[in-house]
């Protein structure tokens, strides 16, 4: 590797591995390859935050009001996604001219920080429905992103089904395409179907008859094949309808095209959404403990004989949450807006822009994780035990914490982008989680 200040520079035809699976040609008009990470990130402008803030708090401050009854008792929050839909909050990023509020990247993340500070779980369920705009909204085919746009705009949600639990060697799928005549259809059975179960549509990633790799095909959850079950177990997020899906012959709406899979920053998306869902609980710590410091009368006789709202040591905590709060959004946001600059960026090629985008999410999944789980589990402390009663339900933030914190494990992404920082090495797309032992994980997966 050559390195040259502020970029740095790898030979590509010497490295045909640099940007995975994408091939030499490709990549030949932008050779030498570009260092892409950046301190500060860019800042868009084209925002209006406030604006939509003032058409969404009030129906997040109802959200928030039954969000720890509704943990406790497993009530999946149907009509708490309806008070959304009425709204459309799918619909941010739909361009006015198109139905849509026209939101900004920046301003969609700052608004699901906010959901995700009223529940955690309801923002956790529009993961799949946020990717899936951003690569709608890149769709060239007219009539098929008008198709889109004008659903999404109508207030309709698309939901997600692209793993399975198990049996599928690394980097295949045993969910299968079938051709008859004209039309497609979708077989197989998917887990982790995060939001699925209050969808109208839902994107299932399948093996081709003739394609190389995943391919993503569209269809209702309407359809008479289409079996939605809640069953995710996990001691967290337990009401984000993360379970099994399974499909019978089911006729497929929209099959993406290939091309619009493979430098596609969806994945980069997805995992920023699980951060400010973390940012969003980190939120919620603070709230709950400052509210309760605030109403606590008991003491100890070991503290300094001062009420608890002006105990130094209480107070140098909670102090130290909210800057875990601060330090959490300014992460997640600045993550985002880097994104949000290479997405608008056409000096990137479409491998760079895929990874300045996943690059940019694993910097930040990096250090966000241990840090909202730091606050999730500092709460406790400045309150006693008093706080772990279950009707407290205070452990609900450490819980969905800890559950969204394992997604795309985060324990791989400071390698990965320690092995960019010195060795060029781009980050690799993997489209399907399987099985070790096959030779089926090759170029293209």
């Amino acid at each position: 590797m050559a390195a040259e200040s502020p970029l740095h520079t790898f030979d590509v035809e010497t490295d045909p591995n640099i940007f995975g699976s994408v091939s030499l040609e490709a990549l030949a008009s932008n050779a030498p390859a570009r260092h892409l990470l950046k301190l500060t990130p860019g800042v868009p402008s084209n925002g209006h935050y406030d604006e939509l803030a003032a058409v969404f708090r009030p129906v997040f401050a109802r959200i928030a009001e039954g969000a720890s009854d509704r943990d406790a008792t497993r009530t999946l929050p149907y009509e708490q996604v309806g008070w959304l839909n009425r709204e459309r909050f799918g619909a941010l990023r739909i361009p006015v001219s198109e139905g849509g509020y026209g939101a900004s990247l920046s301003d969609l993340f700052r608004l699901l920080i906010e959901l995700a500070e009223a529940d955690s779980q309801v923002a956790h369920l529009w993961r799949a429905h946020i990717a899936f705009v951003e690569s709608a909204l890149t769709l060239r085919d007219p009539a098929v992103r008008s198709r889109w746009t004008e659903r999404i705009a109508a207030g309709q949600i698309v939901g997600n089904a692209y793993t399975e639990r198990g049996g599928n060697p690394l980097g295949s799928l045993n969910t299968t395409l079938e051709q008859r005549g004209e039309h497609w259809f979708v077989t197989g059975e998917k887990y982790y179907c995060t939001g699925t179960i209050y969808a109208d549509w839902v994107a299932v990633a399948a093996s081709h008859p003739k394609l190389a790799g995943r391919q993503i095909a569209l269809v209702s959850t309407q359809r008479s094949g289409v079996k939605i079950y809640d069953d995710w177990d996990g001691f967290g997020q337990q009401l984000t309808g993360t379970g099994s899906t399974t499909f019978q012959d089911v006729p497929v709406d929209t099959l993406l095209p290939e091309e619009q899979q493979l430098n596609d920053p969806e994945s980069a998306i997805f995992q920023l959404v699980l951060l400010a869902v973390q940012a969003g609980i980190t939120r919620a710590s603070l709230n709950d403990v400052r509210s309760a410091v605030q109403a606590r009368t008991r003491t100890f006789s070991t503290g300094t004989g001062v009420p608890i709202r002006n105990e130094p040591q209480v107070l140098q905590l909670v102090g130290e949450i909210s800057a875990t709060a601060f330090a959490t959004d300014s992460i997640v946001l600045s993550a985002v807006a880097e994104v949000e600059v290479a997405l608008a960026d056409d000096s990137l090629s479409p491998a760079e822009r895929f990874a300045v985008c996943e690059l940019a999410a694993d910097r930040a999944q990096t250090i966000v994780q241990p840090l909202v789980l730091s606050a999730a589990t500092k709460l406790f402390d400045g309150l006693g035990a008093s706080a772990t009663a279950k009707g407290c339900n205070l452990d609900r933030h450490w819980r969905n914490a800890r559950t969204v914190a394992t997604h795309n494990p985060a324990i791989y992404k400071a390698r990965i982008v320690g092995d960019y920082e010195v060795n060029g090495t781009a980050p690799k797309r993997l489209n399907a989680v399987g099985d070790l032992g096959s030779t089926t994980a090759t170029a293209g997966y």
